[in-house]
């Protein structure tokens, strides 16, 4: 039996364990069916560059005795579309899925957030299984039940609070990640050390060289240490409804115009999140929120670990008009999380003037 760390996310009701270990999808059938005993049917979705930890999931619940339907949707960022989620629903239907059928969701936060908006809306409502198979989807994507589309000109403005009933992260899903890939995961990790997790600062900077050569170790130990820092915030504020869920999105508010107005699929979601973060801590700054030193211990970190932090082709009036369409933006006022004073310590800020937000973008130019 694999080593396997385990986490709970307590939400009464909806409360879920997130599984954490190496050579977990074999037994994913076994555990589904003692999660739902009566289920009869599962649908998975998964893109093709995850077709074999596909295989591996259809392979066990097949074992269970379940019916699978087997569901491929096109790679990219692309797929986070109104059309691609019809398609997906009619797929649902022709393969006879009905309200007490599991959708399992087998990939990366693309995956994960489409296939969850389709089991939060096909029937009113289906059980939904999440299994990340990207560094970026196990540390935040998969947890926490936020699921959404784009629209053309607004990341996942479209969507619903859907919380699955199980999360499994095979670490084994890594060993093939693509290194791109890979370090844009990490940017998310940097993230949850800003925002709550000081240490988890101190363990990437002393293990940089570590976690990019994928330390088993290393890896479990700042997957862990995410997911904790996430059930905690979720906990806390599940639906965003008291602000405290929104330090999730720190340097996400520069992150989302930066893939609205370059085109989605240019930057990977965690390298748009790094240059994002670079932006807040810069704004920060000016705001005398933080010194430079914050800035640039920050800086220096994404670096060590592979990610941009620059983006030099940056519309600075573009991206501030796709920051208009922010989930953030209240009563015509956008919203900003920013830190104060020390890592560890964020707050949401309003105020921000146009001519701010762009000192802040223009200073991450080169």
């Amino acid at each position: 039996m694999p080593h396997i760390d385990k986490l709970l996310v307590e939400l009464g009701q909806r409360s879920y364990a997130i599984e954490i270990g190496h050579g977990l999808l074999p037994g994913l059938g076994s555990a589904i069916g003692k999660l739902v005993p009566n289920c009869r049917h599962t649908a998975i979705v998964f893109d093709r560059a995850v077709a074999t930890h596909a295989a591996q999931v259809s392979q066990s619940l097949s074992t269970q005795g379940l019916r699978v339907t087997e569901i491929e949707v096109p790679s990219g960022e692309e797929s986070k579309s109104v059309e691609q989620l019809s398609a997906l629903w009619q797929q649902l239907l022709d393969g006879r899925t009905d309200r007490g059928s599991l959708i399992v969701a087998v990939g990366g936060g693309v995956i994960g957030d489409l296939a969850g908006f389709a089991a939060a809306t096909f029937a009113r409502g289906l059980s939904l299984v999440q299994v990340p198979t990207t560094l970026l989807s196990q540390v935040d994507s998969s947890v926490g039940g936020k699921t959404g589309i784009n629209l053309p000109t607004a990341k996942n403005i479209v969507g619903a609070f859907w919380q699955p009933l199980h999360v499994c992260i095979d670490l084994a899903t890594l060993v093939t990640l693509p290194d791109r890939q890979f370090l844009s995961g990490l940017a998310e990790v940097v993230k949850y050390g800003v925002i709550m997790l000081p240490e988890l600062l101190d363990y990437l900077q002393q293990n940089a060289n570590s976690i990019r050569s994928r330390d088993p170790a290393a890896l479990r130990h700042i997957i862990a240490q995410s997911c904790r820092a996430k059930a905690s915030v979720v906990q806390d504020d599940e639906r965003e409804l008291t602000g405290r869920r929104a330090i999730l999105n720190y340097g996400h508010t520069f992150a989302h115009a930066i893939e609205a107005t370059a085109g989605y699929g240019t930057w990977l979601h965690g390298e748009a999140v790094a240059i994002g973060m670079n932006m807040a801590a810069i704004l920060a700054a000016e705001l005398g929120r933080v010194d430079g030193t914050f800035v640039n211990r920050q800086r220096q970190l994404l670096c060590d670990l592979g990610l941009p932090i620059n983006y030099a082709d940056a519309d600075p009036e573009a991206m501030w008009q796709a920051m208009q369409h922010d989930k953030k933006v209240q009563h015509g006022t956008l919203r900003f999380i920013l830190p104060m004073g020390r890592y560890g310590n964020v707050q949401l800020v309003d105020g921000i003037s146009k001519q701010q937000a762009v000192a802040a973008i223009n200073a991450a130019l080169v």
